[in-house]
């Protein structure tokens, strides 16, 4: 992982970019870390927009415990939960 310091990032930013695809590049103001330039090729901008969400991330932490305390549901009842269930029609 290679570190820049800010003011001394002066190289076009298409240089860092290629930096990045080999691991992150940490960008640091007085030695301290204050950006991550990582490479997100395989990503889709969904997934980058939730995972760097707050509210989202606390959300799915949330859920993570009530799953460890109350238990989670079976694949039967998730079934239940979530296929329509079918009307039957009269024939006239």
């Amino acid at each position: 992982m290679k570190t820049v310091e800010l003011r001394k990032a002066t190289q076009p930013l298409a240089s860092y970019l290629n930096e990045a695809r080999k691991g992150p590049l940490i960008l640091t103001v007085e030695g301290n870390p204050v950006a991550a330039l990582v490479s997100v090729r395989d990503s889709d901008l969904e997934a980058i927009s939730l995972s760097t969400n707050s509210e989202f991330l606390d959300l799915i932490e949330q859920s993570r415990r009530d799953w460890k305390r109350k238990g989670g549901l079976s694949p039967s009842e998730m079934k239940l939960r979530l296929v329509p269930k079918k009307t039957s029609r009269r024939k006239r």
